[in-house]
């Protein structure tokens, strides 16, 4: 689920100058945002799987066409935003637009949409920033809702939404290191904890380990972490063990690395690099 999808644009110039006009050697457009690259990753693994969330506009209408996986969003009247990725040799400089002002009949709306999918889901990832208009409690909300639908939980956003969110129990819950720390407490879900190119560290109620890749992979780092997200809805609707879970995820975190575009994956470098994943028990 992404409730402030995008249209990510790319441009690539010689040279990133500021105050200056550029000529652009290349454009590329695809469908973004955080959901939809765990959607387009299981969809990759053959996995059935459904994207949702909110778009609007004649840019919500370009997302729709580029997402590549089957879909059923609900509609809104605000505009979709777009993520400006400007790249030179040297590097890249993104621009976020802030997203639509949904409406509270609009969010009205999508729960009544958002209740129906989870009757038939077995795992729900909701994923990414929250537009403007929302309440900052809106993903607690969407998690109670999975619970009382007997849907498993799996919650990977930022900031208040996190706290409020991870309170309300989600199945697991995968921040990163800084956003672990402002959590606090103790949890009553599983926590996955990122650490980049280092890996993953797991504290579930089955036991905590720490899961390293063999070697560090170099590339696209974009989508790395919505891989990883993959990884665990899967194993969370297969009932794999953690260990196996963990392995997998950090797997599908480098084979994302090695993929050009975010929500991608290096079918090759996963399988070559699944069973060499480094997993032990963690204090």
């Amino acid at each position: 689920m992404t409730l402030n999808p995008a249209l990510d644009l790319t441009y690539t110039v010689d040279a990133l100058v500021p105050h200056a006009t550029h000529r652009v050697g290349h454009v590329a457009e695809r469908a973004g945002g955080k959901g939809l690259n765990v959607a387009g990753v299981l969809h990759a693994l053959g996995e059935p799987v459904l994207a949702t969330g909110l778009l609007g506009g004649a840019t919500g209408a370009i997302v729709g066409a580029k997402t590549g996986v089957p879909h059923s969003f609900t509609a809104i009247g605000g505009e979709t935003r777009r993520t400006v990725t400007i790249v030179d040799r040297a590097d890249a400089t993104g621009l976020w637009e802030p997203g639509p002002v949904v409406t509270a009949e609009e969010w009205a709306a999508f729960l009544a949409h958002y209740a129906t999918l989870v009757k038939d889901a077995a795992v729900v990832v909701l994923s990414g920033s929250l537009p403007q208009g929302l309440p900052v409690g809106a993903y607690a909300e969407l998690v109670r809702l999975a619970h009382r639908y007997h849907c498993r939980s799996v919650l990977d956003t930022s900031g208040e939404a996190l706290r409020l969110g991870a309170a309300a129990g989600p199945d697991v819950v995968k921040p990163n290191a800084d956003e672990l720390a402002a959590l606090g407490g103790p949890a009553r879900h599983a926590v996955v904890e990122s650490h980049g190119p280092e890996g993953l560290i797991a504290r579930t109620p089955q036991g905590s380990w720490r899961a390293t890749p063999p070697e560090v992979v170099t590339g696209n780092p974009t989508g790395a972490g919505d891989a990883c997200a993959a990884a665990i809805a899967r194993g969370l609707r297969d009932g794999t063990p953690w260990p196996e879970l963990l392995a997998d995820a950090v797997a599908l975190g480098a084979a994302a690395v090695k993929a050009p575009v975010a929500g991608e994956i290096d079918i090759n470098h996963y399988r070559a690099t699944r069973e060499r994943v480094h997993v032990q028990p963690h204090r």
